[in-house]
C-alpha cells in the first residue's frame, strides 16, 4: 500500500504525516490494467445476454474477463487456483440468503479490506444496495450463468457483466466468501469489482471511500482524527442519520507495522467500517459509543465495551436490545467514543450529497455541477503554486456564487458549497495516485484564462487543508457572493492525469471552464495589396530575383535551402533543419493562388512573419536554451497574437513538441506559419465575421489537403 502524503503549501510542507493502509493480509501498491465494461444503458444488455445464453441452454462466459490467471494478477497465479461455478462448490447455491448483511463479508486471502469495509457499510442501506446488486438475481429459474453489478465510475453508472466462475483451492472460495457457504453474491460483487479495475491484484491496497463512492457517486472527505473537531461525534451521528458511509483506520507509518495486531485487539493499517454510533446512559452519566467491524470477520477490540467487557452485564436489558450488542467472533464490536478518538487517525466518510456537512437540523438542496479536465504533461500540468513558473498553465474553472445563504455564520454574507477534485482511472493503468489539490482565488468579473502575472500578485482565497494522494480530495467553503477561479493542480509539475472535478453549492452558482475566446490579434490576415513601392521593395525584388531564379517563384526546395542556410547563420537557434515536407507544407499555406510556388507577395508575407516570429523566439526563450519549452511555447504564442484554449495548446504540444516537451526553431516557425495560414482562410470565408463557416466536402477537401 502506497504512503499517503499529505502535503501543505508553501515549500516547507511535513511530508511525513501520512499514513499507510493496507488493503488486507499483505500490502502492496500493484494496479492492474482496465477491463472491458457495459455503460449502461449498451449495446449488449444483461438481460439480453442472458436470453441468449438461456435460449442456447449454454452458461455465460465473460470474454472480457475470463477464468483464468490473467484475471487473478500476477501474484496470484502462483496459488494455483481451479475457476469453479457455485453449483460445482456446493448444493443448492442461492445467490442471497436471509437477505445481504454485514456478517457476510469475510476477507479471504485478497488484500482487499477497504472494499470490504465498504461493501459491510453498503448492507445497512438496503436503497443503496439494490441499486449495486439489482434484484432479480439468482440460481433459480432463468439461470444462465450471468450477474451483473453495477457502479459509479467518474460521474456516470456502468453495468458490469461477469460470469460466476470463482478462484477456489481444495473447493473453498479463495477471496471475499459469506458466513454461509451457499451464499454468493459478496464474492460476485467483488469479482465484477476485479473486473472493473482489470484484476482481483488491482484491489490490493486502497481508501475505504474510494469503494463507498463507486458504490454511491456520493462526495467524500478525509478527517484526521488528531485535528478533530469537538462536534464530530455529532458529525457521525447526523451522517449515520443520513446514510453517509463511513470508515476508519490506524496509521501505520511503515510497512513492518501494516496489519500489525495490538494488544487491545485492533489492527493498525487495517480498514474497519463504522456500522452505528449510538448513546446509553451508563452509572448515571451518558455515554457515547461506535459500533466497528473488521472485515476479517474476526479478531475484535478487547477494551472496554467490547463483546466480553463487565459494561455489558451490568446495562440494563433493555439498552443492550436497543444497541443490538451481540456476543460472537464475527468481527463487530462496540467501543467508548473516547476510545476510539485515541486509538484510531483517520475517518473516511462518503455522504450522499454534502448537506451533512452542516450540524444543523435544517435540509438543504445543493445544486452540483461537473467538469471533466486533463493534467498534460508540459501544457496543463503546471504543479501547485509554489511553482510560479508553471502554476498559471494549469486548466482553470470559473465559479460564480450568486446567492447567500438562508442562514448565514455570525449575520455575515456569505455562500456555502464544496469542491472535490478527483483523479481518474489511476488504478486500472496501475499507477500510483499523484498527490493533488486545489486553490482560488477572488477575480474580477469577465476576466479571461489567467495569466502568470496575475497569480504573482494576487493572494488565494482559499485552498484545501493539504495536497494528498488520495483518489479525490474535498472540502467545503464559505465565500461571499462575487467571482471566483478553481485551480486544480497535482503538487508537482510536469505529473498526468485525467480528472473530475465537482462543486456543490446551496445556491444556484455558475460554474465553467476557464477559457480564452480563440482569436488572432494581427493584420496579416489578407495578403497585402499593390500600392505604391518603395526602396525597401526595390531591395526586396533584387534579393528575390536572387534566390528564386528566371521564374520568380520560390519552390519548397528552394524555401528549404533559404531558411536551413539563414537558421545555420544563428547557431544559438536549435535546429534540426526544415525538412522539405515542412517547407512543402508552408508553401501550400501561404500559396493563394495554389500554384505550388510562392510569388513575391506571398514570399514577402511568409518572410516578414518569419523575421517577426523569430524575435518573439528570442524574447521568450527566457532559459537561453536556443527552444521553447512548452511553457515558453505558450507566452509566445500569445505575443504573436493567438488566443487559443487548453485543447488547442495541448494539440500543439503533442504534435510540435519532443519526448522533453521542447520545441525546437524549425518546430516553432511551422506551428507559426500554420497557424497564421488557418486563421487567414477561416477569416477569408467567414465573410459576415460571425466566427461561423459552411463548407462543401470537396472545399473541405482542397484545404485540408493541400494545406
Amino acid at each position: 500500500m502506497p504512503l499517503y502524503i499529505i502535503r501543505d503549501l508553501p515549500a516547507s510542507a511535513d511530508e511525513g504525516s501520512g499514513h499507510l493502509q493496507s488493503g488486507g493480509r499483505r500490502a502492496s501498491a500493484i494496479r492492474s490494467r482496465a477491463s472491458c465494461v457495459q455503460e449502461s444503458p449498451g449495446a449488449r444488455p444483461f438481460d439480453q445476454l442472458r436470453r441468449a445464453c438461456t435460449s442456447r441452454g449454454t452458461l455465460f462466459e465473460d470474454p472480457d474477463f475470463p477464468a483464468g490467471d490473467v484475471a487473478l494478477g500476477p501474484s496470484y497465479q502462483r496459488q494455483r487456483c481451479q475457476w469453479k461455478r457455485p453449483q460445482e462448490i456446493c448444493c443448492n447455491p442461492q445467490f442471497i440468503v436471509n437477505g445481504a448483511t454485514r456478517t457476510d463479508i469475510k476477507q479471504g486471502a485478497l488484500g482487499d479490506c477497504w472494499l470490504l469495509a465498504a461493501i459491510a457499510s453498503l448492507t445497512l442501506h438496503p436503497k443503496l444496495l439494490a441499486r449495486v446488486v439489482p434484484n432479480g438475481q439468482s440460481f433459480g429459474a432463468g439461470y444462465a450463468g450471468i450477474f451483473h453489478f453495477k457502479f459509479w465510475q467518474f460521474g456516470r453508472w456502468v453495468d458490469v457483466f461477469i460470469d460466476d466462475s470463482l478462484p477456489t483451492q481444495n473447493n473453498h472460495l479463495v477471496f471475499l466468501h459469506s458466513v454461509d457457504r451457499n451464499e454468493f453474491w459478496s464474492a460476485l460483487l467483488e469479482k465484477a469489482y476485479a473486473k472493473l479495475n482489470g484484476s482481483y491484484e488491482a484491489l490490493k491496497g486502497g481508501s475505504i471511500a474510494e469503494a463507498m463512492e463507486d458504490f454511491t457517486g456520493g462526495v467524500y472527505e478525509f478527517y484526521n482524527l488528531t485535528k478533530a473537531s469537538p462536534s464530530l461525534y455529532r458529525f457521525m451521528h447526523k451522517a449515520l442519520q443520513k446514510d453517509s458511509m463511513m470508515g476508519c483506520s490506524i496509521d501505520a507509518t511503515n510497512l513492518a507495522d501494516v496489519e500489525m495486531r495490538l494488544s487491545n485487539g485492533l489492527v493498525k493499517g487495517h480498514a474497519y467500517s463504522i456500522t452505528g454510533v449510538n448513546q446509553v446512559f451508563f452509572q448515571e452519566q451518558a455515554v457515547r459509543l461506535v459500533r466497528l467491524r473488521n472485515p476479517w470477520g474476526e479478531v475484535e477490540w478487547n477494551g472496554p465495551w467490547s463483546d466480553d467487557s463487565w459494561e455489558w452485564r451490568v446495562l440494563e436489558p433493555e439498552q443492550r436490545a436497543r444497541l443490538q450488542q451481540i456476543r460472537a467472533e464475527d468481527g463487530e464490536f462496540w467501543m467508548s467514543f473516547a476510545d476510539f478518538m485515541r486509538n484510531f487517525s483517520k475517518l473516511e466518510v462518503c455522504h450522499l450529497s454534502p448537506d451533512t456537512l452542516s450540524l444543523e437540523d435544517d435540509p438543504r438542496t445543493w445544486t452540483v455541477t461537473a467538469h471533466e479536465g486533463r493534467w498534460l504533461r508540459g501544457c496543463t500540468a503546471g504543479g501547485c503554486c509554489i511553482y510560479p513558473d508553471t502554476f498559471w498553465t494549469n486548466p482553470q474553472f470559473w465559479l460564480r456564487l450568486e446567492e447567500e445563504d438562508d442562514d448565514p455564520e455570525n449575520g455575515e454574507c456569505s455562500c456555502t458549497f464544496l469542491v472535490a477534485l478527483m483523479q481518474k482511472h489511476m488504478r486500472r493503468q496501475k499507477r500510483s495516485l499523484l498527490t493533488i489539490g486545489y486553490t482560488i482565488y477572488e477575480v474580477p468579473r469577465n476576466m479571461q484564462q489567467l495569466s502568470r502575472e496575475f497569480f504573482l500578485r494576487q493572494p488565494l482565497c482559499v485552498r484545501n487543508r493539504s495536497y494528498i494522494n488520495l483518489r479525490e480530495v474535498s472540502e467545503h467553503f464559505q465565500l461571499p457572493p462575487g467571482n471566483y477561479v478553481i485551480v486544480p493542480s497535482t503538487y508537482e509539475p510536469h505529473q498526468e492525469a485525467d480528472f473530475l472535478m465537482r462543486v456543490f453549492c446551496e445556491k444556484r452558482n455558475k460554474s465553467k471552464e476557464a477559457e480564452d475566446k480563440i482569436g488572432a490579434d494581427f493584420d496579416g490576415l489578407v495578403c497585402a495589396v499593390d500600392g505604391i513601392e518603395t526602396e525597401e521593395d526595390r531591395r526586396f525584388k533584387q534579393v528575390f530575383s536572387k534566390l528564386a531564379g528566371e521564374d520568380m517563384e520560390i519552390s519548397p526546395r528552394e524555401l528549404q535551402n533559404i531558411l536551413n542556410r539563414v537558421t545555420a547563420k544563428h547557431g544559438e537557434l536549435i535546429s534540426d533543419g526544415f525538412s522539405l515536407y515542412a517547407c512543402q507544407s508552408m508553401v501550400a499555406l501561404m500559396d493563394t493562388d495554389c500554384s505550388g510556388q510562392l510569388g513575391i507577395q506571398e514570399f514577402k508575407i511568409l518572410w516578414d512573419k518569419v523575421k517577426n516570429w523569430q524575435v518573439i523566439f528570442r524574447r521568450h526563450d527566457v532559459d537561453h536554451s536556443g527552444t521553447m519549452s512548452s511553457y515558453e511555447m505558450r507566452t509566445a504564442l500569445n505575443a504573436a497574437g493567438y488566443h487559443l484554449n487548453n485543447h488547442l495548446y495541448q494539440l500543439i504540444t503533442m504534435r510540435y513538441a519532443d519526448d522533453t516537451m521542447t520545441i525546437k526553431f524549425n518546430d516553432y516557425i511551422t506551428c507559426m506559419v500554420r497557424l497564421e495560414a488557418m486563421f487567414r482562410i477561416f477569416h477569408s470565408l467567414d465573410k459576415n465575421k460571425r466566427g461561423l463557416i459552411s463548407l462543401r466536402l470537396p472545399t473541405w477537401l482542397r484545404l485540408t489537403m493541400y494545406a
